[in-house]
């Protein structure tokens, strides 16, 4: 066998087998990404609405300054965090530096422009086509972006997908600000990382297969809510004024 048929068989054993040290680090990392996602995407989703509704002085290089950010390295990321967190940063009072509380906080910074951007795009295509029939109603930005927001909850859901997707296979940005520390700060990329430096690639292709296995699911799972929603019709909830 090939050293790649010899890792898979047994990556594959120390996923089935429950290896304590590789579901730690699943367990941590899923913890990290999962609140870097949800913070992420709360800020994210409301930026995004607001931005695909109102219109105001400098609207265009708001939109090119955030689309700018989408292209953020994440060691930059880890980098600004790193320097306000440090004992002499702004933030160093908190004593966050190396810890987790540092690796969602740098995550949250990743995960916001791709959720404005998505949802800025997707919200100002459905208020450009039904917007009128809201004004003409009253509804301001505000509530025209809540509006639309939840008709296409659905379709928003892709948007969550994509962030927790950005935040769970990022690494230089939680290496940067974590330390990557066994037992501490160590989650699926940077012990992917370590490891297969180390030659340790049983672990580190283990680690793999577990991390495109969540995103996996969690897009399965996202596909069956939208043939669940289109098999009943796809109608607004009552109330509602979009279809």
């Amino acid at each position: 066998m090939n050293a790649f048929s010899d890792s898979l068989a047994q990556a594959l054993a120390l996923v089935a087998g429950a290896d304590a040290a590789l579901w730690s680090i699943v367990g941590r990392s899923l913890l990290v990404s999962g609140l870097a996602c949800a913070i992420g995407c709360v800020a994210g989703l409301a930026l995004g609405a607001w931005l695909g509704v109102a219109r105001f002085a400098g609207r265009g290089m708001v939109l090119a300054g955030l689309n700018t950010l989408l292209a953020l390295p994440s060691v930059v990321v880890g980098l600004v965090v790193y320097l306000l967190l440090s004992r002499t940063g702004p933030l160093g009072f908190l004593g966050w530096l190396f810890s987790l509380r540092a690796m969602v906080l740098a995550q949250v910074l990743l995960v916001v422009p791709v959720a404005a951007a998505l949802t800025r795009q997707a919200v100002e295509d459905v208020d450009q086509a039904s917007g009128e029939q809201l004004r003409s109603l009253g509804a301001g930005p505000w509530m025209r972006a809540a509006l639309i927001a939840w008709d296409e909850r659905f379709s928003l859901l892709t948007v969550v997908i994509a962030c927790f997707g950005r935040a769970v296979s990022e690494v230089g940005a939680v290496m940067v600000v974590g330390g990557n520390m066994d037992g501490f700060t160590r989650v699926m990329t940077t012990a992917i990382a370590l490891e297969t430096s180390k030659g340790d690639l049983p672990l580190a292709l283990g680690l793999g297969l577990v991390l495109m296995a969540v995103v996996l699911a969690l897009n399965l799972g996202i596909a069956a809510l939208r043939r669940w929603r289109a098999g009943r019709g796809g109608a607004a909830l009552p109330g509602t004024v979009l279809a």
